[in-house]
């Protein structure tokens, strides 16, 4: 019988969960573009800006800005909003440059709530697959 160690295990399955690198956001100048030539929508609780990219995926950023609390908060926001982002990320069209800004109340709600809005912006901006699309 072959026992793998609990170490290399878990270190797997942490890899699994944690969103791949190429589709994050992270270059200064990425987001400055998107700023400045991306589409902006937003509802009570979320800012969404869009853009397309040249890509064949698409990558997601986060600004939580000091209004929303010190940096315990504005981290639990951004950990939040990326596990959200994990688990819809296949339900999220292809080329785009995505970034999301959350507003001060978010601190104020559920998980749930904050997914069900993520998802309604989502779906306000056309970003969401259709049922039947791959």
């Amino acid at each position: 019988m072959d026992i793998t160690p609990l170490a290399l295990t878990l270190g797997s399955l942490k890899g699994a969960l944690l969103m791949n690198k190429k589709y994050r956001l992270r270059n200064n100048d990425d987001f400055k573009k998107v700023y400045k030539k991306g589409k902006n929508y937003w509802n009570r609780n979320l800012i969404l800006y869009i853009m397309k990219n040249d890509l064949n995926y698409t990558r997601i950023g986060f600004s939580v800005t000091k209004k929303i609390g010190n940096s315990v908060v504005r981290n639990k926001t951004r950990r939040r909003l990326k596990e959200i982002c994990r688990q819809n990320l296949n339900n999220i069209r292809e080329g785009y440059d995505i970034i999301f800004i959350p507003k001060k109340n978010v601190v104020d709600i559920t998980y749930g709530d904050l997914k069900s809005a993520m998802l309604h912006i989502l779906r306000k901006s056309n970003l969401l697959k259709d049922s039947g699309e791959k």
